[in-house]
């Protein structure tokens, strides 16, 4: 058993510009891009802090390549919705891998994942447990 760890930080603006940059939420190249349907939905339920959800979850799935990237072939195994952050009932964010090969997805025993943010930053951390 190995443990693995994540981290990211990013302003808060970037995102926004980018998102800004590419136009109209339904054919946002980059939303859909990086973004689930389920994490644009979330976020954009979020009003003014809207970018401030957007910014943690991109950082959130960095944080993930970061933990996971030891337990890759190549860096190309995984892509940006592979990996959707939700929130659980209670509201933790939890990590939901989709479509990971079956090989992938027997390696890893656990993932937790931790998202902050304020108005400038926002960060996230991630701990992955693997056999």
């Amino acid at each position: 058993m190995s443990i693995y760890c994540g981290t990211d930080i990013i302003e808060v603006e970037r995102i926004e510009k980018a998102i800004k940059e590419h136009g109209d939420v339904v054919e946002n190249i980059f939303l859909n891009k990086i973004y689930t349907k389920k994490e644009i939905e979330y976020c954009e339920s979020k009003g003014r802090a809207k970018y401030q959800h957007y910014a943690a979850r991109f950082a959130a799935k960095e944080a993930i390549f970061k933990a996971i990237s030891n337990l890759l072939k190549d860096k190309y195994e995984i892509s940006w919705q592979n990996a959707e952050i939700i929130n659980n009932g209670n509201g933790k964010p939890e990590v939901i891998f989709k479509n990971i090969s079956k090989e992938l997805e027997e390696k890893i025993i656990h993932i937790d994942i931790s998202l902050s943010h304020i108005k400038e930053y926002a960060v996230a951390m991630v701990v992955l447990e693997n056999c």
